[in-house]
């Protein structure tokens, strides 16, 4: 007998898995158009990444994207790590971030900070970019502000490459993040 639990999972998974069917048919740029804001200003990822397809799972289809990512020039990796916006910096606060990066930082209470926490939060991104030439990056999902702002006071303490490393590790599980929200959990 089925419990209401895998009922529901089994028909979501049918569900994506008919999704990402549909999604494999399409002309790439379709492909690319359906997947935009996956990777933060960066089509370049999904446009590259159709070929492998047709994909069969979220996994699959992130693989894909990740492999892009981690086969390109050392310079579409650093445009890449710069495209994310700062955790809540000047894009946030002009009202101009994606939406999916909107309902990242808000589900993270990023705007929600006190005066003195963004204070310290803006603070925290000026020392980073300094020091590494490129805006500090993480999945927000499942963090605190408070979390967030020790993880970047943490890193400064990274070597360069580690740091860049680390933010391309970290566009992965973002990117992953939001296929999941677009294909369903459990796909």
């Amino acid at each position: 007998m089925s419990t209401p639990t895998t009922v529901t999972t089994t028909a979501t998974t049918a569900l994506a898995g008919a999704a990402l069917a549909a999604l494999s048919r399409l002309p790439q740029d379709a492909f690319v158009a359906r997947l935009e804001g996956i990777f933060e200003h960066s089509p370049w990822i999904a446009e590259r990444a159709w070929s492998a397809g047709p994909f069969d799972s979220v996994d699959a289809l992130h693989a894909a994207m990740c492999l892009v990512v981690n086969t390109a020039d050392p310079t579409e990796q650093l445009a890449l790590i710069c495209a994310h916006p700062e955790l809540a910096g000047k894009e946030a606060e002009a009202g101009t971030l994606t939406t999916a990066s909107t309902g990242e930082q808000r589900g993270a209470g990023l705007d929600q900070c006190s005066k003195e926490e963004l204070e310290r939060l803006r603070r925290l991104n000026e020392d980073y970019r300094a020091r590494f030439g490129f805006p500090f990056v993480v999945a927000v999902k499942g963090l605190t502000r408070h979390q967030i702002m020790d993880r970047v006071e943490a890193r400064l303490a990274n070597a360069r490459d580690t740091e860049f490393r680390t933010c391309l590790a970290e566009i992965g599980k973002i990117a992953r993040f939001r296929l999941d929200a677009l294909f369903g959990a459990s796909a």
